[in-house]
């Protein structure tokens, strides 16, 4: 069996945000950048457990993104990878990066497809699904618990109350949650060999996406709590509408 891990670059969570050309790019200057957690801490990390258990013969990683991601592509061959992929494009959005994956799978074929639930820097856990979607292959999402047996994986996802357990065959997608693995910290073997271990740099598939991004704007933070009487629904749904403009 062969193991494919996407990876997504993302601002490390102390980084200050800020965008330019009139917030319709994110300004990157003096940000340091860290591989996803979902990514790193969960879907790699239960891959290389895989390998190690004798069930996978190979676990390859790939990102979407420009060279300057190649650093962090090497920490995850640090961490235990055999090969790595970079799809050398701007990853403009999940879409888009699902259509470049999908099309490196289609021509380098893998059993069994990890990714992290969602980037902190989008939140949006929309890629895996995508990427399953433009594959026809099964789709098991925020798994935390993973177990193979032969072409058979079963699932462990968290429920309202409880967890319930999902089986499929292989091949097949997953995207991690917190608990399918404890998080490894590169040796110095590790960060030794993964200087010689292949990055792989290929041309950017010919896709389109219909995802445009017209401005950008940070979060209001934390603002004070209004308490509204629970007898006075009147003015909840009037500020619910005038202020929060939800409804």
């Amino acid at each position: 069996m062969k193991i494919l891990v996407a990876i997504a670059q993302v601002p490390d969570t102390t980084a200050k945000i800020s965008f330019t050309d009139n917030n319709t790019k994110f300004n990157a200057t003096g940000v340091q950048f860290i591989v996803n957690p979902y990514d790193e801490w969960y879907a790699l990390v239960r891959a290389l457990e895989i390998k190690e258990a004798g069930l996978a013969e190979k676990v390859s990683v790939i990102h979407v993104g420009l060279s300057d991601a190649d650093a962090t592509i090497r920490k995850a061959l640090a961490l235990g990878a055999d090969d790595s992929f970079r799809i050398d494009t701007e990853p403009t959005d999940a879409y888009f990066v699902a259509q470049q994956l999908a099309q490196f799978v289609k021509n380098n074929p893998y059993d069994l497809i990890l990714l992290g639930k969602e980037t902190i820097s989008y939140n949006g856990g929309i890629t895996a699904g995508i990427l399953a979607g433009l594959l026809d292959y099964p789709f098991i999402s925020s798994v935390n618990k993973l177990e193979v047996s032969g072409n058979i994986i079963t699932a462990h996802q968290d429920i309202e109350g409880g967890y319930q357990v999902v089986e499929c065959s292989l091949p097949a997608v997953i995207s991690a949650n917190k608990g399918m693995a404890e998080q490894r910290i590169p040796n110095m073997k590790g960060i030794m060999a993964a200087r010689t271990k292949p990055l792989n740099v290929i041309p950017a598939y010919p896709v389109n996406t219909p995802v445009q991004y017209e401005s950008f704007e940070l979060s209001q933070g934390r603002v004070a709590c209004k308490f509204i009487d629970p007898n006075n629904v009147e003015e909840l749904v009037n500020l619910l509408h005038t202020e929060a403009k939800v409804i």
